[in-house]
């Protein structure tokens, strides 16, 4: 049997400010352009979440949508939605919270508690046109 892709899809409103405190603000302004704007902006993001397995021969599922969905509201949506990335998520103290960090992090997060038999991807569009796939 061939493995099959089960996809979450999911949306979040989150505020950040792309900057990096060792480069001066004119470096900085120059590098981000309007998204270091010192008083934020906001994005409305959608994610996909790719689970890849095998089909259970019992449930018939690759994996439970309702226990992905509480999975993904839990560990991603209660912590950006409606969040400063940079000011309201642990996760983005140190870390500079571009599209391609954001979904890392998502990955991580969710790595550690989907069973490794599964091979996840998240997909990210902080834009209609912009988006991140990872891992890629």
């Amino acid at each position: 049997m061939n493995k099959i892709s089960v996809i979450r899809k999911e949306h979040f409103n989150a505020a950040h400010r792309l900057h990096n405190s060792s480069l001066s603000a004119e470096e900085n302004s120059a590098l981000f352009g309007k998204c270091n704007n010192p008083h934020y902006h906001g994005h409305n993001y959608d994610l996909w979440v790719k689970v890849t397995g095998f089909i259970n021969t019992v449930s018939g599922y690759v994996i439970d949508t309702k226990y992905l969905s509480k999975l993904i509201s839990e560990e991603i949506l209660d912590k950006f939605d409606h969040k400063n990335l940079n000011l309201d998520v642990p996760d983005f103290s140190d870390l500079n919270p571009t599209t391609e960090n954001v979904a890392v992090v998502i990955y991580n997060k969710l790595r550690n508690k989907i069973d490794s038999q599964f091979e996840i991807k998240i997909t990210l569009y902080e834009t209609d046109r912009n988006f991140v796939e990872y891992p890629a």
